[in-house]
């Protein structure tokens, strides 16, 4: 499905369908831009500014809406994170690098309970299956990193893990730091028993990553 662009004086606003989890920010927060139960045109980005279209960018967590100014401005996050939702998804906040992007971006929701139909990404799957995994997490002792920021390298291994290249602090679903790595590799099949990160069910469980 093609990425949606709409322009306005101030930029483009981009709507990518297939990264969408319906977290409803955008039609809750501006039911004026993205206007809910109509038929046709339902994104009007005139009805907002830039700073306004920019902050639904920013709010929106799957990185779905992303907008483009006129005069483009650098902003990327400071502080690389990822946070584990609960029964959910990885919300990843970064300079993120990974293969068939088609943009770059800075947010991500990326499936971990196995059963997305969109993978990498979550498709909310996890709601209809059920899917069980605390957002609380046991902590792990870490040292501050020394850069916080920079790339994120996300790379989605055949039928394995999600690897994470580069500085990330992992947080849990209140937002509490409970890790800070440099590399790591994360469950993406729902099965682990060492959750969020990769313990080798997924070669036991039948876990395939293009279902």
């Amino acid at each position: 499905m093609a990425i949606e662009e709409h322009k306005t004086v101030d930029g483009s606003l981009l709507f990518d369908a297939e990264k969408c989890i319906h977290s409803r920010n955008c039609v809750l927060n501006r039911p004026d831009v993205f206007v809910p139960n109509v038929e046709g045109e339902w994104i009007h980005p005139e009805m907002a500014d830039a700073g306004e279209l920019q902050a639904l960018a920013d709010n929106c967590p799957s990185g779905a809406i992303q907008f483009a100014a006129a005069a483009k401005t650098a902003k990327t996050p400071l502080v690389n994170t990822l946070q584990i939702r609960e029964n959910g998804p990885y919300a990843v906040r970064a300079e993120i690098q990974m293969d068939g992007l088609v943009n770059s971006s800075t947010r991500l929701t990326l499936c971990r309970c196995g059963a997305s139909k969109n993978k990498p990404y979550c498709d909310c799957t996890h709601d209809g299956i059920g899917f069980q995994a605390s957002g609380e997490v046991t902590a792990v002792a870490s040292e501050p990193l020394e850069n916080r920021g920079g790339a994120l390298v996300v790379k989605p291994h055949l039928n394995g893990p999600l690897q994470m290249s580069g500085s990330l602090e992992i947080c849990n679903g209140t937002g509490h730091t409970v890790n800070r790595v440099t590399s790591t590799y994360l469950c993406r099949c729902g099965g682990s028993s060492n959750k969020p990160y990769c313990d080798g069910s997924h070669k036991s469980n039948g876990f395939s990553s293009e279902d």
